[in-house]
């Protein structure tokens, strides 16, 4: 028997109350725009599921499409049929004849009260049904088929299959965040983790040529590219860094200079942030990875601002963060060996515990206000969408 229909199951939408209307229309907007190279599905969302009519679609990669869009719980492949049991009774039979075991169990759920079965009733109907038509045996315990049977309103759905979903909120419900995008490991997996929370990423890269390779720009391209994948519209700002580089190695001693550099990346960051009507600064730092992650330093960074920073990767281990990295697709490009500004002015001993007073009194060595000014008024625009790098855009 050919399926005919996906079923979108919502997931944390049952948590938003008044506001799940609008989480919905969300989602459905998402879904459609994730599978706009299909043509010929229908898509229709309600209050509870969101229905993909497949029209002879292959129902695979349309699946594997939908796994990759936050906000969705589950995807379950059905077969749509009337209400009158005895219909039902037939589409179950077809449709398990098409499954493979030797033993099932039928679930069922009636929403429908003036239905004349109760859930049991369709289930004892449905289940002999298959007993009378086929050699399969009932195993309510640990069955080789699972058969779930809704009945709706309007018609019976029937379903041997459920898929995963990717889990989360729809993109763009909770506002957008402006990430500071490195090229490595972390701070893809970290934008990643924002999609799924249904977080729009705006991403800021911190450049200093000539000490950095033009080559780790068409790596950011590459991982934005990937990125597509869960949020199709992509900005890339690159901000001029070689000045305010050259001046906190210029007078700040060795084992502080990261700190301070990081100080300027978020007072940086903020003013982008805010410029760009975001809500929050982001970052791919696990805390006590490296030695401007431990908890003293991080406070000591932190110290320059008010404005909202997130750390979606704060207590990972770097073999988790790896392996979303590979689940991802982003690992192979961020392994590329192009060093970025963190990497190139990285100090023999930087100080793992620094504190407020010394970064403030090493800040006042340097007039740092003109070049952070200078570098947000001259940031480069790259926008990726869809897979590739494309004009600039509003």
């Amino acid at each position: 028997m050919n399926f005919d229909t996906l079923l979108v199951h919502y997931g944390e939408l049952s948590t938003k109350g008044n506001n799940r209307k609008v989480f919905i229309q969300a989602l459905t907007h998402n879904v459609r725009v994730a599978l706009k190279g299909y043509e010929g599905l229908e898509i229709k969302g309600n209050r509870d599921f969101i229905l993909v009519t497949l029209n002879g679609v292959d129902y695979a990669p349309v699946v594997s499409r939908l796994q990759e869009v936050s906000g969705i719980q589950r995807i379950s492949l059905i077969k749509r049929c009337g209400k009158d049991i005895e219909e039902i009774k037939a589409t179950a039979v077809e449709l398990i004849k098409g499954e493979k075991g030797r033993t099932f169990k039928l679930e069922s759920k009636r929403t429908d009260k003036t239905y004349p079965l109760d859930s049991y009733g369709i289930s004892r109907e449905v289940a002999d049904a298959i007993l009378d038509n086929t050699d399969l045996e009932v195993d309510v315990h640990n069955p080789d088929i699972v058969m779930h049977v809704s009945l709706r309103q309007e018609e019976a759905t029937l379903s041997c299959h459920d898929f995963p979903g990717s889990g989360g909120y729809p993109l763009g419900m909770n506002g957008k965040v402006t990430m500071l995008l490195s090229g490595g490991i972390d701070s893809p997996v970290a934008a990643y983790s924002l999609i799924r929370r249904g977080l729009v990423v705006d991403c800021l890269h911190f450049a200093s040529p000539p000490y950095t390779q033009l080559a780790v720009i068409d790596k950011l391209k590459d991982l934005l590219k990937v990125l597509n994948t869960y949020q199709n519209d992509i900005r890339l700002q690159i901000v001029p860094f070689t000045k305010i580089q050259e001046a906190i190695y210029a007078h700040v001693p060795e084992p502080y200079c990261i700190t301070i550099m990081r100080r300027m990346m978020v007072r940086i960051a903020e003013r982008v942030a805010k410029k760009n009507h975001c809500l929050a600064i982001a970052t791919g730092e696990s805390v006590g990875q490296v030695a401007s992650q431990t908890l003293e330093s991080i406070i000591t960074i932190n110290d320059v601002t008010n404005f909202p920073i997130l750390r979606p990767l704060c207590v990972l281990d770097k073999v988790s963060i790896i392996e979303t990295s590979k689940k991802i697709g982003t690992f192979d490009i961020s392994i590329r060996p192009y060093e970025d500004c963190c990497t190139i002015f990285k100090p023999k001993k930087p100080k793992t515990k620094p504190r407020i007073d010394e970064a403030e009194r090493y800040e006042t060595l340097f007039d740092y206000e003109a070049m952070i000014e200078e570098a947000v008024n001259n940031l480069e625009n790259i926008y990726i969408s869809g897979g590739a790098e494309v004009e600039g855009r509003a």
